[in-house]
């Protein structure tokens, strides 16, 4: 089953279009990682998911429920980390648990989620006094409350210290392990890339791109950068190593060469500067990183 599915959704706001046909299926049971720099529309195709906006035409299905007039039902399947979730000051981290658990109507064990998410220690103190990261903490521990079916969780790693997302990160996994569909949307792109098993990247309310990493690198054009360790180099001693194709770009700060390749020909590359009598000492490969292809999507350098 899909477990979250646009078809031709557009949203508009006046004469702003948000959101234009989109369509979008998350596949049940996986991590997608949605993205798109400010302004893309993701806010707007998340709460038209919730049915906290409704859209000017297309529809929305999830979990098998019509997002307008089943919108209860969903909620009910539903875990949500909204970003900047806001708590309430005079209530405890437990109070807030217990409030979830309560409105989702589930048997749920409040302290067994306190210590998962980090808070169980701070769980009696009044959540005014926490600081963002704990908040966020908890927020995702009111998220997980049922163990929902469908996770929707909107910048996670928001005010988390390394250890903090590392810990998001590994519940997010152990979500998706226990069979839940997780819709993921952040700007850390390392924690996208570390859990995500495909990507979307939204444009202007349009979905531009969607595919595994591995795939959006190949779209790309799949070269890797090969950063070459030498004793010194020159722009001449470059000229024979711009000219082999399969070469994308080559540049030199005297101590270290830096050309972007495909892969078959790395060996090629090496050989050019040897000729050249450059002394290589050594050398490291490493591909695009998701905020290389980010960037190559939403500045325009990849068609559509």
């Amino acid at each position: 089953m899909t477990a979250i599915d646009l078809s031709g959704v557009t949203k508009r706001f006046g004469d702003v279009t948000a959101v234009e046909d989109l369509d979008l299926a998350v596949r049940e049971g996986e991590i997608y990682g949605f993205l798109g720099p400010n302004g893309a529309g993701k806010s707007t195709t998340i709460n038209a998911i919730l049915d906290f906006v409704r859209p000017s035409s297309g529809s929305v299905r999830v979990l098998g429920h019509d997002a307008q007039a089943e919108s209860v039902a969903v909620r009910r399947k539903t875990g949500v980390l909204p970003e900047g979730f806001g708590v309430y000051d005079r209530l405890s981290g437990r109070q807030h648990l217990e409030f979830a658990i309560d409105s989702k109507e589930v048997d749920a064990d409040p302290e067994a989620i306190l210590e998962r998410v980090g808070i169980a220690g701070d769980a009696d103190r009044p959540a005014g006094g926490y600081s963002k990261g704990m908040r966020q903490r908890l927020a995702l521990g009111m998220a997980l409350v049922g163990e929902p079916e469908l996770l929707i969780l909107d910048e996670p790693s928001s005010g988390l210290d390394p250890a903090g997302a590392r810990e998001m990160r590994e519940i997010v996994e152990a979500e998706a392990d226990r069979g839940a569909t997780v819709f993921f949307s952040s700007h850390v792109l390392g924690q996208v890339e570390a859990v995500c098993d495909r990507v979307g990247i939204l444009r202007e309310g349009r979905l531009i791109a969607e595919d595994s990493i591995e795939g959006l690198r190949e779209a790309v054009g799949g070269d890797e950068t090969l950063a070459i360790t030498v004793d010194a180099a020159t722009e001449s001693d470059l000229e024979s190593v711009r000219a082999i194709e399969g070469v994308a770009s080559a540049e030199t700060d005297g101590e270290t060469v830096r050309v972007s390749c495909e892969s078959g020909v790395k060996t090629d590359v090496i050989a050019a500067l040897e000729d050249a009598g450059v002394v290589v000492q050594d050398f490291e490969t490493t591909e695009a990183s998701l905020e290389d292809l980010f960037l190559a999507y939403t500045e325009g350098e990849v068609a559509e």
